[in-house]
């Protein structure tokens, strides 16, 4: 028997609009531990993990591990009729993932479960010369003042100052933020504006990003939940490219 009970909708909104942008079906593992997904896209460069320990959920029951194979696009249909007051419930039949939203009314929805040839991939084992956090809104901010020029964006960092920017035909845009960490290592990578926009989504997951940057290295984008119960993080290929 499966059963996941949540009061905050939000967790399963933010998580899942950044995903579906990301991935067109993934296959979500519960145990007893919780839920759990590892997904790459299709082309290769983007790898999404989330990690929902079962204290996140106000009831949850997995006598058996499950994977619950699902079309990203279908499921977040469903996810974005959540009321922010509603009650989120998941469960399982044959076939079928059931999600039901208890709050003015209830609203069941079920999502027909799909064959995929899947075997969960692992990201790389990177070693990163440089780690830092900063404030999530921030970060979506400066993607969104990049977008203003061009189509990708120079992440990197030095002991002072995280900074994104970028040039274009028309025009160029640099952010600074005084991060205040220990940096030993100056670090700098470009990387597809598109792409990374994709992440922003998630911006309700957590209020604070952190970051591991390198040179020509990929990003490693990591999300914590305030609970520590929950995480979600993404790992995003470099361009390799001059940028002359």
């Amino acid at each position: 028997m499966f059963k996941a009970v949540l009061s905050d909708s939000n967790i399963l909104k933010t998580s899942f609009d950044a995903i579906s942008s990301i991935v067109d079906e993934v296959q979500m593992q519960a145990d007893e531990e919780g839920l759990r997904l590892d997904a790459l896209d299709r082309s290769h460069i983007t790898f999404v993990h989330l990690e929902l320990k079962k204290n996140v959920f106000d009831e949850y029951q997995c006598k058996e591990p499950l994977k619950i194979n699902v079309d990203t696009e279908e499921l977040m249909k469903v996810l974005k009729r959540a009321k922010s007051e509603d009650m989120v419930e998941l469960t399982t039949d044959e076939g079928n993932l059931i999600i039901t939203f208890e709050g003015e009314a209830r609203r069941r929805f079920k999502i027909r479960l799909i064959d995929i040839e899947y075997e969960a991939p692992s990201p790389p084992q990177l070693d990163y010369p440089t780690e830092f956090e900063i404030p999530f809104s921030l970060l979506k901010d400066s993607i969104q003042d990049i977008g203003i020029v061009s189509d990708k964006i120079a992440l990197q960092v030095d002991e002072d100052k995280f900074k994104a920017s970028a040039e274009g035909d028309f025009g160029d845009a640099k952010i600074e933020y005084l991060h205040g960490e220990k940096i030993q290592e100056n670090a700098k990578s470009v990387f597809s504006l598109e792409k990374v926009k994709e992440m922003m989504k998630a911006d309700k997951f957590s209020e604070t990003a952190q970051i591991k940057l390198g040179n020509d290295m990929p990003l490693n984008l990591y999300l914590k939940m305030a609970s520590d119960e929950g995480e979600l993080s993404f790992l995003l290929a470099p361009r390799i490219e001059s940028e002359e």
